[in-house]
C-alpha cells in the first residue's frame, strides 16, 4: 500500500472521489476501487477483466513487455537449468526453495500419495471407450472429495496440505488411466522408484506384459515442460480455480473447475491446435502459402503457436523449451517425420521475417510442447490433459494462498444489465 492517491470526477453532478492506488512489489499500479459502488453507487466496465487486479498474489510475476516469468521470484530461466518439477512444486506452495531434507520429505509424500483408491479406478468403466481424456478428468477429478473426505476442512491448514499434495500426487495418476481406458489396457500402477515425470510416462507406456523403460531425455524434457507450464499467474483456469473457490467450495471440485477452463481451445488447446495447423500445411512446399495467408490482413487464417497474449516479447518459456525440442526430435523421434522437419523450416523462417519480427510474433511455448509430446508418443487427445498435470501445482497453490488470506471472501463480478425494462405479465390470449 502507498499514500498515492487517484481522482475521479463523475458527470453530470461533478462529484469528486479520492481512490487508493495500491502498488506491489513490481508491475504496474493499482486503482482500488472496492468502495466505489457504494460511495458513488456506480461499477466498472473490463470485459475479460483484462486491467482489473481480482486479488493479491506472490506467487508468479510475469512483465509481458519485457518476456519475464518468475516464481516466487526466481527466474524462469534458474529454475528450468536447475530445478525439477517436484523441488518447483515446493516452491510455488510454501513460497521458498526447500532444503534437502525438506525436498526429501516432500518427494517422499508425494510419491506415497500417487496410488488412487481402487473403487476411483471403476469410474473410468463408466466412460464410452472413446470419451475425451478431459471429460474424465473433470468427472474422475471432482469425485476425489467423495474418497478423500477426511481433510476437507479448508480453513485447518494441515488439511490444505493433506488436500495440496493428494492432487499434486493423483493427477499423473488419473491421467494415465483415462489414456489407457482409451486404449483398452489395463491401468498401470505407479512405481515408487521413479521420479515424478518418469513415474507418469511408466503409467501412460507401460504394460504388465514388459516393463517400459524411460529415456532420459524423455523424462528430461517432460519434467522441464511440467516446470514452465506450473504457474501463470491469473489465467483464465487459475481464476476459475480461485472464483470456484471463493464459494468455500473444496479443492478437489475447484480443480475439477480448472481443468474444464483449460479444456478451452483458446487456453490449453493451443499445442494441440499447432500439430493441426502442420498436418494441414502438409509439406514443407506448402509453408510459403500459408506464411502469405497469415499476412493477408484479408483472410482470417492464423499460424498457431506464434505471439501470445501477454508476452508482448519473446515468451521465455518459449526460449527453453527450443533446444530441449531440437534435442528431443534429435534423438528420439522419426527423423524421417515431415511433420518434424516442417515445424523446423516453419520456425526458422518466421523468426527471420521481417514481418513476424516487427509484430514480435514469435514461436510460444505451446508451438514446441504439441512437437514434443507427439515426439515423445504422447497422444494428440493427452495434450491438453499434460497441461493440467502441470499446472495443477499452481492451482493448488493459488487455492491456498486465497483460503489462507484474511480478506478472503465469496467472488461477486457485476455487470451491465442491457435487458428489457419492467413489464407486466400478459394473459396467453392477449400475447401477439
Amino acid at each position: 500500500m502507498t499514500d498515492k492517491k487517484a481522482n475521479l470526477i463523475l458527470p453530470p453532478s461533478g462529484a469528486l472521489y479520492e481512490l487508493d492506488v495500491i502498488s506491489g512489489t513490481e508491475g504496474p499500479d493499482a486503482i482500488d476501487i472496492t468502495r466505489l459502488y457504494s460511495d458513488a453507487g456506480v461499477f466498472t466496465y473490463d470485459p475479460g477483466f483484462v486491467s482489473t487486479a481480482s486479488c493479491h498474489s506472490s506467487i508468479t510475476y510475469i512483465d509481458g513487455d519485457e518476456g519475464i516469468l518468475r516464481y516466487r521470484g526466481y527466474p524462469i530461466e534458474q529454475l528450468a537449468a536447475k530445478s525439477t518439477f517436484v523441488e518447483v512444486a515446493y516452491l510455488l506452495l510454501y513460497g521458498e526453495l526447500p532444503n534437502a531434507g525438506q525436498l526429501s520429505d516432500f518427494n517422499g509424500i508425494i510419491t506415497r500419495h500417487t496410488m488412487v483408491n481402487e473403487a476411483l479406478l471403476r469410474f473410468f468403466e463408466g466412460y464410452h471407450y472413446d470419451a475425451h481424456p478431459m471429460a474424465m478428468m473433470v468427472g474422475v477429478v471432482g469425485s476425489l472429495a467423495g474418497f478423500y473426505h477426511d481433510s476437507l476442512d479448508i480453513f485447518d491448514s494441515r488439511q490444505r496440505d493433506i488436500c495440496a499434495h493428494r492432487l499434486i500426487a493423483k493427477i499423473p495418476t488419473i491421467a494415465a488411466a483415462c489414456h489407457k481406458h482409451n486404449i483398452g489396457e489395463p491401468v498401470m500402477y505407479p512405481r515408487n522408484d521413479l521420479s515424478y515425470s518418469a513415474n507418469f510416462m511408466h503409467m501412460l507406456k507401460g504394460t504388465p506384459c514388459e516393463s517400459y523403460e524411460v529415456d532420459p531425455l524423455a523424462e528430461r524434457a517432460l519434467d522441464l515442460l511440467f516446470i514452465l507450464h506450473a504457474d501463470h499467474e491469473q489465467n483464465a483456469s487459475t481464476s476459475t480455480v480461485r472464483l470456484a473457490g471463493s464459494s468455500g467450495a473444496n479443492p478437489f471440485a475447484c480443480v475439477s473447475a480448472g481443468i474444464t477452463s483449460l479444456w478451452g481451445p483458446a487456453h490449453g488447446g493451443a499445442n494441440e491446435a499447432v500439430l493441426t495447423m502442420l498436418e494441414e500445411m502438409g509439406s514443407v512446399r506448402n509453408i510459403d502459402k500459408y506464411i502469405a495467408r497469415a499476412k493477408d490482413k484479408d483472410d482470417p487464417y492464423r499460424l498457431m503457436g506464434f505471439g501470445h497474449r501477454v508476452y508482448k516479447n519473446h515468451d521465455p518459456r518459449a526460449r527453453i523449451i527450443r533446444e530441449v525440442c531440437h534435442l528431443v526430435l534429435e534423438k528420439l523421434a522419426d527423423s524421417n517425420n515431415p511433420l518434424f522437419e516442417l515445424a523446423l523450416k516453419l520456425e526458422e523462417i518466421a523468426v527471420n521475417d521481417e514481418y513476424f519480427v516487427e509484430r514480435k510474433l514469435y514461436p510460444n511455448v505451446d508451438f514446441y510442447s504439441g512437437i514434443i509430446y507427439r515426439a515423445l508418443g504422447i497422444p494428440d487427445n493427452m495434450f491438453t490433459v499434460m497441461f493440467a498435470i502441470a499446472r495443477t501445482v499452481g492451482w493448488v497453490s493459488h487455492w491456498t494462498e486465497m483460503v489462507s488470506d484474511p480478506q478472503f471472501r465469496i467472488g461477486r463480478p457485476r455487470q451491465i444489465y442491457d435487458g428489457a425494462p419492467k413489464r407486466d405479465y400478459s394473459p396467453i390470449g392477449e400475447r401477439g
